[in-house]
């Protein structure tokens, strides 16, 4: 496991194989890393979890968040995924680039000891349809998704939507979902489709979105509820499966 290193720190994390991708309208950039973020707890850790998110900046929300989450005793690696983009006006990522980055900061983990069982991914609207697509496919102890896309119909980088390959999840998966911005009958359908998979699975729906650490603004008390009710849902689902 790491030694003591400063608990909140920018770090880079080696890409697999060199990527040229567009950073520009002009301008090709070869890529052979992608910069990180990464809060470490104050005790050896248990663990390590990849945050995905869609954020050009590290909000104070989502910095809180991933200091919540080393406080609970894991490695927080968050991807800058937006680091090869320098258009300005794009605020979406996804597709093989993405799944990349997630794999340079699933081994910056294993290089430093953390083994692939106690390794989670928790993501956020297309970055959590990216988290959901991680557990069907890489080696991950487990994986929360909020509010994920692409359920009936895929996005267009996907192949095929969320519903026709629940069933090949290969951790144990959680999606946070609130009933105001999301298809009631998408989400049940999700939750039938994750039903057939040979691990775990929960779908949980909430009022609004207050359920959200990453968003920013004032919250009500039902807010503040339905906040402390989500992140211990995540501890919770992240304490059960990466050990």
């Amino acid at each position: 496991m790491p030694g003591q290193l400063p608990a909140h720190y920018r770090a880079s994390a080696r890409l697999r194989s060199a990527q040229t991708s567009a950073a520009g309208a002009v301008l090709d950039v070869v890529r052979t890393e992608v910069p990180i973020t990464v809060i470490e707890p104050e005790r050896v850790a248990r663990g390590g979890i990849v945050m995905l998110h869609e954020s050009r900046e590290f909000s104070p929300q989502v910095l809180a968040l991933m200091s919540a989450l080393a406080d609970e005793g894991w490695i927080v690696v968050a991807p800058h995924l937006f680091a090869r983009i320098v258009d300005e006006n794009v605020h979406e990522v996804f597709g093989a680039e993405l799944f990349d980055d997630f794999d340079a900061g699933f081994d910056w983990l294993v290089e430093r000891g953390v083994f692939a069982d106690t390794i989670g991914v928790l993501g956020f609207d297309t970055a959590g349809t990216a988290a959901f697509l991680v557990a069907t496919d890489r080696p991950v102890g487990a994986a929360v998704s909020v509010a994920p896309v692409g359920i009936i119909e895929p996005l267009a980088a996907q192949e095929r939507a969320l519903v026709d390959i629940a069933a090949n999840l290969r951790a144990p998966w959680l999606g946070l979902f609130g009933a105001d911005d999301t298809d009631p009958a998408a989400v049940d359908r999700l939750r039938d489709a994750t039903a057939a998979a040979d691990v775990a699975s929960l779908t949980v729906v909430y009022e609004g979105l207050g359920h959200r650490p990453d968003r920013d603004g004032s919250r009500s008390e039902a807010d503040l509820r339905d906040e402390l009710a989500a992140r211990h849902r995540v501890y919770d689902w992240f304490d059960a499966n990466l050990r």
